[in-house]
């Protein structure tokens, strides 16, 4: 085999081994990943008929024991009673859970619960009967209605309960008072039970769907505020410049416009993108400077500027860095920067998240206020957070623009100023007036962020 045969094959083999690798990684990431519990609604009540159906039995033996010498013929009472019995031991767990009781179960109790009823007077005497004596299998005929109720919901309910009744008033051969109202009473708690159970059961599809929704919103959100920071200024990029060259250019420039417009567009309606690059430089070629770290030399105070990085790049969350190293940058012809004598300290990751926000805010003031427009950063060290103020004094924002910039697609303020703060439990706030410039308040909590936002970028 010569040397050039080798190559493919150690490729090959290199390739392989990284799968490996890759799949072993992912499968210690996914072993590493918290369990979600989830507990029915239903359970609790399958749990409750399940103590109901043996306390009850055990009520009814009590009682049928107690009265055995009144019955007319006791020892078919007492058959009854054992095949119950029974009967309860070989299914105590089908009302363990929805999955285990089943229809032929359902069945098959309902016709236990009626044949003691109907069984009552061929084993008891007319005069107990009369005297309102109870049946053999007593109030453990609920139990049968109940999981009808639990199962399929109060229309279930109310069949299986309406078959109870007719059962005894059979039994009782007259509609007494005492009957009828055992009757309602089984017929009014399955029937209610039912309801509240189809109730809790559409409750908890609805939330299962809206933590799906919420998720998967927050995954968009987040991959197409990083499409917002790259490809999509670079596009615009692209468009403006085309059309200032013209000729080929000019070609080259529509045709990106009109990329910049469809992947908005997909953005917008939940298109997942691709995995996020680098920020790239945006139309007037300044948003790389963010990504200069700088030292201990060049902002006072110590060196916490050493563990800032760019955005883009793997940040150590819990590493202190010093906001002012971040921002300094921007300051130009056109921004000022106004900063506290003290470092400004936040986590690594969350200080390049506020970085990119006054980026994305600086970035708007180029493109709605003009050129020409100047801008002013300030930083404050609140003893809770940190507060930076972006203000310009271009024409200002109209009333309601910033809503329909948001229905346009325009993912600016939505996604890379509100949402960046809004993940790291901050907040952002616009103060506007029309022909008197805007302020943008960014304010970020030097604690973590909320349970369930995201995470920082170092992966922690």
């Amino acid at each position: 085999m010569t040397a050039e045969d080798r190559i493919p094959a150690v490729a090959a083999g290199t390739a392989s081994t990284t799968a490996a690798e890759e799949t072993a990684e992912g499968a210690k990431a996914r072993a590493r990943q918290p369990r979600v519990l989830r507990m029915s609604v239903e359970l609790p009540l399958w749990r409750a008929l399940t103590g109901y159906r043996v306390l009850t039995l055990v009520y009814a033996v009590v009682i049928f024991s107690l009265n055995y010498t009144e019955y007319a013929h006791p020892l078919g009472g007492a058959a009854y009673m054992a095949a119950l019995t029974v009967w309860m031991v070989l299914t105590w767990r089908c009302t363990t859970s929805a999955e285990r009781c089943s229809r032929r179960f359902l069945f098959g109790d309902l016709a236990f619960a009626v044949a003691g009823i109907l069984l009552t007077p061929l084993v008891d005497t007319h005069a107990r009967i009369v005297g309102g004596a109870p049946t053999l299998p007593s109030i453990w005929t609920a139990g049968a209605a109940l999981g009808f109720a639990i199962k399929g919901g109060w229309r279930w309910a109310a069949g299986a309960s309406s078959v109870v009744a007719v059962a005894n008033l059979v039994e009782r051969q007259e509609f007494a008072r005492d009957t009828v109202h055992n009757v309602l009473l089984v017929w009014v708690a399955s029937v209610a039970i039912g309801y509240v159970v189809e109730v809790a059961r559409a409750s908890e599809r609805t939330l299962a769907r809206a933590l799906q929704i919420e998720a998967a919103t927050r995954e968009r959100e987040r991959l197409a505020r990083d499409i917002h920071d790259s490809v999509l200024q670079v596009l615009a990029m692209v468009q403006r410049r085309g059309a200032a060259l013209g000729g080929e250019a000019a070609e080259l420039g529509r045709m990106a416009g009109e990329q910049e417009v469809a992947l908005r567009t997909l953005v917008s309606s939940g298109l997942v993108p691709a995995k996020r690059q680098a920020t790239a430089p945006d139309a007037a070629g300044t948003a790389g400077t963010e990504g200069t770290a700088y030292g201990a030399g060049e902002v006072d105070g110590p060196s916490y500027g050493d563990n800032c990085v760019p955005e883009g790049q793997e940040a150590l969350a819990d590493e202190p860095c010093d906001v002012r190293a971040l921002l300094a940058p921007h300051a130009g012809a056109g921004v000022t920067f106004s900063e506290p004598g003290a470092p400004v300290l936040l986590p690594a990751a969350r200080a390049a998240e506020l970085s990119a926000a006054v980026s994305a805010a600086l970035d708007n003031v180029r493109v709605h206020a003009g050129p020409d427009a100047h801008a002013w950063i300030l930083v404050e060290d609140e003893p809770e957070e940190v507060l930076v103020t972006v203000r310009d004094d271009g024409p200002g924002i109209p009333e309601g623009r910033l809503a329909d910039a948001e229905r346009e697609g325009r993912l600016g303020v939505a996604l890379s100023i509100r949402g960046r703060l809004r993940d790291l439990g901050g907040r952002a706030e616009w103060i506007s007036v029309p022909g008197q410039g805007t302020e943008v308040e960014l304010m970020v909590p030097k604690g973590g962020a909320p349970e369930g936002g995201r995470r920082a970028k170092a992966g922690a």
